[in-house]
């Protein structure tokens, strides 16, 4: 039987290389026809795959975004075969996903505690600049039909500014995925911007505010739950970052779950808020991976990114794909039990 239309939301996690599992996501819910995709919200890499998405989709609907993802991946790495950050031969012998091993990755991990963007890339210079402006046409991406919501962080408010259709430039991207201590701030308007990690990654309320789909599929990249205390310093850190980038997901998640316990199911935006369903897709690799690996560009990786997404996606619409339309297949009320 073919199942009607259902009209859906994306919330795109940043996370680097890590990036390319969302990808597979994407990949594998366009090959569903019943999905129609309203509004996606993204932050760091989750914006450069949701503006590659949208502008693909504009230009050849569905098949289009799909050439569009492919394109944007194989250039990242296709820029990484000329990185000093490469993994060592004894991690490439042993098959291991990280660059914890290269001499490079150390040396410039521990030159950012040093030095800044400013002292050691004073030109500013980002690749991802020339590939985003290859692939993306940025007028035609102001008429996408899909909604885009794109969030960098001020760096003199620590406020969250979101960029839509209209205003996405690849400054807004850049911003969006500006990690102070590799880039230098992206300035926009007069203001400096940061990565939007820092201020929600992504945010959901655009979604609910301004789209008129009731069902969002948040693809998760960064871990909400670890088991154990790290002990090493890389694993300190690590946490911590992935601590800091959810906080805000989770307390936007929080407001939606509480809102659709006390909201007027008939009274304006209200209504909308009672009536929001929130899907996830995850994986339990994306934990076991190292964070240094979100920096590692190799075309092998990716495609491995790629195919778990891909597995995933599937999983999830095997288990809960009758539940878009319907219900949330995402325990929101849990989230409430842990306040």
């Amino acid at each position: 039987m073919t199942r009607g239309e259902v009209l859906v939301d994306l919330a795109l996690q940043g996370g680097g290389a890590h990036g390319a599992f969302t990808w597979g996501v994407l990949e594998r819910l366009l090959e569903e026809p019943w999905l129609k995709f309203d509004g996606i919200s993204g932050t760091s890499a989750g914006a450069m795959n949701a503006a590659i998405f949208a502008d693909g989709y504009a230009r050849a609907g569905a098949q289009g975004a799909r050439e569009s993802l492919e394109a944007f991946w194989r250039r990242v790495a296709e820029a990484g075969r000329f990185s000093p950050l490469q993994r060592s031969p004894l991690d490439i012998f042993m098959g291991r996903w990280t660059l914890e091993s290269s001499p490079a990755f150390i040396a410039t991990d521990m030159l950012s505690r040093i030095f800044s963007p400013y002292d050691f890339n004073p030109l500013g210079s980002n690749p991802l600049r020339d590939i985003l402006l290859e692939l993306i046409d940025f007028e035609r991406l102001a008429r996408s039909p899909i909604k885009l919501f794109v969030t960098a962080t001020s760096v003199s408010t620590g406020r969250g500014r979101v960029f839509g259709n209209a205003h996405l430039t690849v400054d807004a991207l850049l911003a969006s995925a500006c990690l102070p201590t590799m880039f230098q701030a992206i300035e926009i308007d007069g203001d400096a911007y940061w990565d939007g990690g820092y201020s929600g990654n992504p945010t959901m309320t655009p979604l609910v505010r301004e789209c008129d789909s009731r069902d969002t599929i948040l693809v998760q990249i960064n871990p909400i739950e670890r088991p154990g205390a790290p002990r090493a310093a890389a694993d300190i850190l690590n946490r911590l970052n992935e601590v800091s980038f959810n906080a805000v997901l989770l307390k936007e998640l929080r407001m939606i779950a509480l809102l659709r316990q006390i909201a007027d199911p008939g009274c304006g935006e209200s209504e909308k808020w009672a009536q929001m369903r929130i899907h996830r897709i995850s994986s339990n690799m994306m934990t076991e991976l190292n964070a240094s690996s979100k920096l590692l560009a190799e075309w092998d990786f990716l495609c491995m990114l790629r195919d778990e997404g891909r597995r995933a996606a599937q999983g999830f619409l095997e288990r809960h794909g009758e539940d878009i339309g319907v219900k949330s297949s995402f325990d929101l009320d849990r989230l409430l039990d842990a306040v």
